[in-house]
């Protein structure tokens, strides 16, 4: 359908639209106009990814004279496929109506992994390993010997791709990864390079929040982008956690053994350089002398991560003296990881800020806080004049000189947390230090201050009023979304008691309460006796999941749902969990059902940092961390409108309305005041009740009157004699 949003003429690839997704793209097309920023919580299924692209899209086409960019960043390779795949229908939707004025180039980006198609490079088992596998190929000092030593291993895929030079383009579409390496093998060029190149290049660029958001891989692969671009962060619920994690390192004690053995082959590289090419260590030397800006700009393929934390002025700086000379640098690191293994020797949890930290290292390793913000750039020069190329090797060396470089750039929005053990396993030593970053608005901040727009969305944002302080930035739209359903498909219902009336919650001072945990566990026993398929059941952490499991598999309740369903639990390995999911899924597509314990996970170590600079009260910071790890659990329970679900709050500090009322404005909507203080037996009741009536066939259509579809001639009809925004509002 093609409609009018004021100045725009908007081009959606489907016959109807939901009301929601008109509101949306008005309420995007506002933040566009004013040029600003804006925070966007729209539901589940509702199709928001389209609206989202079909409105940027068609605001572009509307104002030619101001070409946007639009920059589209996802959590996960999948979602980078499926938004590129509703951007290839919609595109084919334009240019049939508009012809060649509505051709663009979009590309998705990402690793080597997921674009390589040199299958001896790709016989690497991680990411790490292919990239070092395509460096061994590819760094321009390998493939100059080559040229003189046939027998040296360079790839076919990038000599072509270099041999093409500026005819090495991608003509005018929307490129998934898979059509990617689909064009590149038939080109024989390579396509991930090609993706590199072509970047600058494209309309709309899909990759990654970390291309943004990590200082490391922004400054290589996002630095190009233009001022005029709007940025979307999709599914970004947790974005101040990817900015957090972005900017923190743990070190731990085969952290520091890694780094040893590093130091020691970079000894004797150093040394064999010395016998061999002395000149080329003398040129770094000079080089470092005037400032690593000078170093200019390095092949594509050897381009290495980029800086933590160095703004571009101080790499105008000459590096300290006292780390110019490699072997005088390898001493300082030697020194360094000395210190830091003292230091994880600590039978007692400790925490210090960045000041006294540097001042601790200074004071007992020589170091000062200039050369611990070199580190990493020092590094980086001096591996790339030592032409190393298995870089998957020094992963080691590489955390402990982010690490120094962070600890020296940053004195405020950071603590050093020093643990002796896991606390799951108190009786094994398993020391870690944590650079934690506690300010998520210092990786983003350049983002915010770079670009045109940026746009955070996702069907799971409130509370929303906290997101603009823990960021730092002022949205000039900022709007919730309900959702229009033909019928009643979730069925939302807080229980704060269970069926002897005992309350039930898991606070601190209650969870351990065996009446607690035989009620929740009762719970679940009542639950997977009547509903079909599949139940998943949310821990506040894995040492409490631990601890309930364990209880019930004593008490027998396990036994109980076991012969009712499957049980799949998460862990902490990544592989373990993705198998567990797997297997979770066929159980209930299969009818046999299943029961999956996760973990919804709440970071607590913020809050002195929070309270002291942007006056978030820990209070209030705690509510709206648990409130919105509890609505991104249930906001899944449903992916369309066609589909339903049951949300069981189970913690009676939900019938407290300052607490509920914190929840997406879309699950209120559907909380009855008849669902608020509800004991096992009443919810059984709801439950059955409920499932019962979503047995019924789904009408599409909706025989209870509600509007849920809108045609061309609808929007027509309701803008015409005003009644869109009743609609609206």
């Amino acid at each position: 359908m093609i409609f009018k949003l004021e100045d725009v003429t908007v081009y959606f690839p489907y016959d109807n639209i939901y009301p929601e997704q008109y509101s949306y793209m008005l309420e995007l097309k506002r933040a566009l106009d004013a040029k600003g920023h804006c925070l966007l919580e729209m539901p589940t299924g509702t199709g928001k990814t389209i609206a989202l692209l079909s409105l940027i899209t068609s605001y572009v086409l509307s104002k030619p004279e101001n070409p946007v960019k639009l920059i589209y960043c996802t959590r996960t390779v999948h979602e980078m496929e499926k938004t590129l795949a509703e951007l290839k229908l919609l595109h084919n939707y334009q240019t049939r109506h508009l012809g060649p004025a509505a051709k663009i180039l979009a590309i998705g980006l990402s690793s080597r992994k997921n674009l390589c198609v040199n299958s001896r490079v790709l016989a690497a088992e991680n990411r790490d390993s292919v990239d070092a596998a395509c460096r061994k190929r590819t760094a321009s000092w390998v493939r100059a010997l080559a040229a003189e030593n046939p027998n040296i291993e360079t790839c076919e895929f990038f000599e072509n791709y270099e041999k093409a030079a500026s005819a090495a383009v991608l003509p005018p579409g929307v490129y998934t990864l898979q059509d990617l390496r689909a064009f590149g093998k038939q080109q024989g060029w390579c396509p991930y390079f090609l993706a590199r190149h072509m970047v600058q290049f494209a309309n709309v660029v899909v990759y990654s929040y970390q291309y943004l958001l990590d200082p490391k891989v922004a400054g290589i692969i996002s630095k190009e982008m233009q001022k005029e671009s709007v940025v979307v962060f999709d599914e970004a619920h947790n974005i101040d956690n990817v900015c957090i994690e972005a900017l923190s390192v743990s070190v731990r004690r085969q952290t520091l053994e890694g780094a040893t053995r590093n130091l020691s082959r970079i000894n004797q590289e150093i040394e064999r350089f010395k016998a061999t090419d002395a000149g080329r260590l003398r040129a770094e030397y000079n080089r470092l002398v005037e400032g690593l800006a000078l170093r200019g700009n390095l092949p594509i393929a050897d381009a290495w991560l980029s800086n933590p934390a160095l703004p571009s002025d101080i790499l105008k700086e000459a590096v300290p003296g006292n780390i110019r000379r490699a072997e005088h640098f390898l001493h300082v690191l030697r020194r360094l990881v000395q210190y830091l293994r003292g230091r994880l020797e600590t039978e007692n949890v400790e925490k210090e800020g960045p000041v006294s930290f540097v001042a601790s290292i200074t004071a007992h390793a020589g170091i000062d806080q200039k050369t611990l913000r070199f580190c990493y750039e020092r590094l980086h020069s001096l591996m790339l004049t030592l032409e190393i190329t298995d870089t998957d090797e020094f992963l080691h060396i590489q955390t402990i000189c982010d690490f120094a470089t962070l600890v020296g750039t940053y004195t405020r929005g950071f603590s050093i947390i020093i643990e002796p053990f896991d606390e799951r396993m108190p009786h094994i030593p398993d020391p870690v230090l944590q650079l934690s970053c506690h300010d998520a608005s210092l990786a983003v901040k350049p983002v915010f201050d770079r670009f045109q727009s940026v746009v955070i969305t996702s069907g799971t944002l409130s509370p929303i009023d906290l997101y603009p302080r823990l960021l730092n930035f002022h949205p000039v739209v900022s709007r919730s979304f309900k959702m229009s359903l033909t019928r009643d498909c979730i069925c939302p219902m807080v229980l704060t008691r269970g069926s002897d009336q005992l309350p039930v919650s898991t606070k601190f001072d209650m969870r351990s309460d065996p009446g607690v945990a035989r009620n929740y566990g009762k719970l679940l026993v009542e639950m997977v006796s009547i509903v079909p398929d599949g139940i998943v059941c949310f821990f506040v952490s894995y040492s409490y999941m631990d601890e309930i499991i364990a209880t019930w598999n004593d008490s027998g309740i396990l036994k109980e749902i076991m012969q009712h369903k499957l049980v799949f639990i998460e862990t902490q390995d990544v592989v373990e969990t993705t198998l567990a999911l797997d297997n979770y899924r066929k159980a209930c597509d299969c009818g046999r059902g299943a029961v999956f314990f996760s973990v919804a996970r709440i970071l607590l170590a913020r809050l002195e940092y929070l309270r002291d600079t942007f006056q978030i009260k820990e209070g209030d910071f705690l509510t709206f961390d648990a409130l919105r790890q509890a609505a991104q659990c249930v906001g899944r329970v449903i992916r369309s409108k066609a589909d339903y679900g049951m949300m069981i709050f189970a913690d009676k500090r939900y019938s407290r309305h300052d607490k509920r009322s914190k929840l997406p404005g879309w699950i209120l909507s559907h909380l009855r005041d008849a669902h608020l203080n509800l004991s096992t037996d009443m919810a059984l009741h709801i439950a059955r009740e409920f499932l019962r009536k979503m047995a019924q066939p789904y009408d599409k259509a909706g025989s209870i009157g509600r509007k849920t579809l809108l045609s061309q001639a609808d929007l027509e009809k309701m803008t015409n004699d005003g009644s869109i925004n009743e609609m609206l509002y």
